[in-house]
């Protein structure tokens, strides 16, 4: 355990001791599912940062992207010029997304790319 740590647990204590950590909101019950338990330990921290600010993984956008396009392609009339537009814009992002090595490491893990391939069809992971 670091320096560091052990003064955060310190004072922690501290604060308990003084009963500064009585009557807390939300106290007695458990603490709400972590959005990130299915990014690796050691990433986490950055991707709550990069989320917390806004940003989207391109690779999540250009999933995004395809969802939406798959949307879409479902509701224009086949063998239009617009659905033969929309597959090929979709052949065009598969493409993106299997020539990123990005898109392949981030979705690779198991428990990740699966949540997030939950995410984007607009499904919540309630089984954890």
């Amino acid at each position: 355990m670091s320096l560091l740590d052990r003064l955060a647990d310190a004072h922690i204590q501290n604060a308990i001791d003084a009963g500064e950590m009585d009557d807390l909101p939300g106290q007695g019950r458990p603490l709400p599912p972590d959005d990130a338990r299915h990014v690796p330990a050691e990433l986490r921290a950055g991707y709550r940062l990069l989320k917390n600010a806004g940003f989207v993984p391109p690779e999540i956008a250009t999933h995004r992207e395809l969802r939406e396009v798959e949307v879409l392609l479902n509701q224009a009339v086949p063998a239009s010029e617009h659905a033969e537009r929309l597959t090929r814009r979709a052949r065009w992002i598969e493409t993106r997304l299997a020539s990123s090595r990005a898109g392949r490491a981030l979705l690779a893990d198991r428990h990740y790319g699966d949540a997030i391939r939950r995410q984007l069809a607009g499904r919540r992971d309630n089984d954890d």
